[in-house]
């Protein structure tokens, strides 16, 4: 399974931690940092990503809340019939500071995966793990 991972851009560290965990689960991560070289068209090269991917995980933290890119990538992946039960919302920072009120309302009826803090191995394990019963 291809998955998408959308994020921040500000957030590449914890999107990096998140994809070496679903990759040594068996998945496929399409990564922007190697997939889009220094003179692509940066646009058509996600697009085409999104169109060859079967799930998505979307890694919400403060940044990516008000990111339009994550917007855009999220109500592409909900319109799309391949994605449905495979988008994967995350929680990714201090209850305090994320709530799950920030989602766009349609993402608060799927099941959430929480990650209070960047070093929580077994909420990214339960992401993968809920990708591969998908599959």
């Amino acid at each position: 399974m291809r998955v998408f991972l959308s994020h921040s851009g500000e957030d590449k560290a914890l999107a990096r931690k998140v994809a070496a965990t679903l990759q040594e689960a068996g998945l496929e991560v399409w990564d922007d940092q190697t997939e889009i070289l220094p003179g692509d068209n940066w646009a058509e090269k996600v697009a085409q990503a999104l169109r060859d991917s079967d799930a998505m995980v979307v890694l919400f933290t403060p940044k990516a809340f008000s990111s339009k890119t994550v917007r855009h990538e999220v109500e592409y992946a909900l319109g799309q019939e391949r994605y449905r039960n495979r988008l994967i919302p995350v929680l990714a920072g201090p209850p305090e500071e994320i709530s799950e009120h920030n989602l766009p309302w349609i993402l608060r009826r799927q099941h959430l995966v929480r990650l209070p803090d960047h070093e929580s191995d077994t909420g990214i394990k339960r992401i993968a793990q809920a990708l591969l019963d998908a599959a």
